[in-house]
């Protein structure tokens, strides 16, 4: 059997939650005071997803970049590919909020999406 001590992210308590493991099958979670965390926690053993956020160069713009954030969780695993997409995407102004950067990144099915305004100059 397998132990692992994660802190969940899933509220601002930080509960500090016990996952024990056995061929990759959660068996039990304990620590949590939530729903959210036994979520959390079975999620994070299982199958990890993150919220990616950066930046994307503009062109033409009264800024040289925009911030961006995938407009959903990616699987963790993925997260130095979709900044490579990332990285490599330009756009022209205007951009903007929730305009799509990078559709699809990675093969995700989730597109990068602009998070502020840059107007053209």
């Amino acid at each position: 059997m397998e132990k692992r001590e994660l802190t969940c992210i899933g509220c601002p308590m930080g509960c500090q939650i016990t996952v024990e493991l056995e061929n990759g099958e959660v068996l039990s979670v304990t620590g949590n005071t939530c729903k959210i965390g036994e979520n959390y926690a079975k999620n994070e053993v299982t199958h990890p997803e993150r919220t990616v956020t950066s930046t994307a160069v503009i062109l033409g713009g009264d800024k040289p970049r925009v911030s961006v954030k995938t407009k959903s969780n990616i699987p963790k695993d993925k997260i130095a590919d979709v900044m490579k997409e990332i990285d490599a995407a330009v756009m022209k102004a205007p951009v903007h909020i929730g305009d799509v950067v990078v559709k699809d990144v990675c093969g995700t099915g989730v597109d990068v999406v602009a998070t502020r305004n840059v107007e053209a100059l």
